[in-house]
């Protein structure tokens, strides 16, 4: 029996995907539930598992766009597995550890002319004040040409011998539509961005005397993002415009807070979405954080997990960035940008002292968010981070942290 693997569907309103790599080839063995393609959608990269196992048969070329529900492959449902046949993902793990293998070479033979200057290159590397013994010769038994003492001093501004290749390989559909959207926002919005400054003192205290306790009873960290996000639900509850986003000619805003958390994944930056994140106490934000960043970083993260969100937070202070300016997350009309935290001296109490400090930025849409709301939202996000047990733990941190 002849079985028709069609493209399943990623998630709403997506209609095509792209073949990013098949991890068979045509004629190939392959087990049920099998990996045998990742796809490209313009969200996110997808496994495409086998429905049967049986001998298969390509369809598509990788970077061929293909319509949902479109016939990708064929699969003989009645082939008898080939004697000593393995998955072709395994056989592709041994081609590949056996490319990374190291090649041994013979050693170059050493001669009386290993290392000697012709008369040409001599006098290039005698005029350059380079010694003819820290040159490789590329001569017959080891000798230095003059073309090697040339490569070896390049002239100012004149490329004599250096590598200048250069490859070219296509966008992924995902990097495409990213890259789309990134336009879109600079060209369709009036995105301006706001900075401030966060003494992280309080939050440093309040980790140092309980991240064990919280570590040790709720199987997770209690880290930075917890603190991060409570604020921003706080912030957007007393700012509504900016939980809100721009549709046509309408404003939506919105009475829940979904917010997506930026993550690193191995296709690129991912945005999955903690949803009624106003619901979740601080282990429930940080057990949640912890489940998304997983599932994307093994590339098992769903679209409909990155969809919907109506704020973003993004965190490149993990990559060392001291200051940036977050791009918003389309139809979303904010973001807010973290970073590196570094003790710098600042004024408190009429003297000068040196704290831990985190410059943030929030990114925002000036059609629906005036100045005023702007600033007022990352000054509300500021005060409570500077006061956390008051703000964001009612003076309670034991019941806030659940301990």
């Amino acid at each position: 029996m002849i079985l028709e693997m069609k493209v399943p569907s990623p998630g709403e309103s997506i209609t095509e995907v792209e073949i990013a790599e098949w991890l068979v080839s045509d004629g190939d063995y392959v087990e049920k539930d099998q990996t045998i393609a990742e796809v490209d959608s313009d969200k996110a990269t997808l496994e495409l598992p086998a429905e049967q196992a049986g001998i298969i048969t390509l369809k598509a070329e990788e970077g061929d766009a293909v319509a949902v529900g479109a016939v990708v492959c064929l699969i003989d449902t009645g082939a008898a597995k080939p004697e000593g046949a393995v998955k072709a993902t395994e056989e592709k793990v041994v081609v590949e550890e056996q490319k990374a293998a190291p090649v041994k070479q013979a050693p170059a033979k050493e001669t009386y002319a290993s290392g000697t200057a012709s008369p040409a290159a001599k006098k290039i590397l005698a005029e350059k004040g380079i010694a003819a013994s820290a040159i490789s010769g590329t001569g017959k038994d080891g000798r230095v040409t003059k073309e090697d003492a040339v490569k070896a001093v390049p002239s100012m501004g004149t490329p004599t011998g250096g590598n200048r290749g250069e490859s070219r390989s296509k966008l992924s559909m995902l990097r495409r539509k990213v890259a789309e959207r990134l336009v879109s926002v600079k060209n369709e919005t009036a995105m301006l961005t706001t900075f401030n400054e966060v003494d992280m003192s309080p939050i440093f205290e309040l980790r140092k005397q309980f991240k064990e306790e919280f570590k040790s009873k709720h199987n997770v960290g209690l880290g930075f993002m917890s603190f991060f996000t409570k604020a921003v639900i706080r912030a957007l509850e007393m700012y509504p415009s900016v939980n809100s986003m721009i549709d046509g000619k309408e404003m939506i805003s919105f009475d829940f807070c979904d917010i997506s958390i930026a993550v690193s994944g191995p296709k690129g930056l991912m945005v999955p979405v903690i949803r009624n994140a106003e619901n979740l106490t601080f282990r429930g934000i940080e057990a949640e954080i912890k489940r998304l960043a997983i599932r994307a970083r093994e590339g098992e993260i769903t679209v409909d997990e990155m969809t919907g969100g109506t704020f973003t937070i993004t965190n490149g202070g993990v990559f060392g960035s001291m200051l940036s300016t977050p791009i918003i997350n389309p139809p979303q009309s904010a973001i807010l940008g973290m970073h590196n935290i570094v003790e710098r001296p600042i004024a408190k109490d009429g003297a000068v002292v040196i704290a831990p400090i985190m410059y943030v930025a929030l990114s925002y849409d000036h059609r629906i968010i005036d100045g005023k709301e702007s600033v007022g939202f990352l000054v509300a996000i500021k005060e409570a981070l500077e006061n956390p047990a008051e703000i964001l733990m009612d003076n309670d941190i034991k019941k806030a942290l659940e301990l």
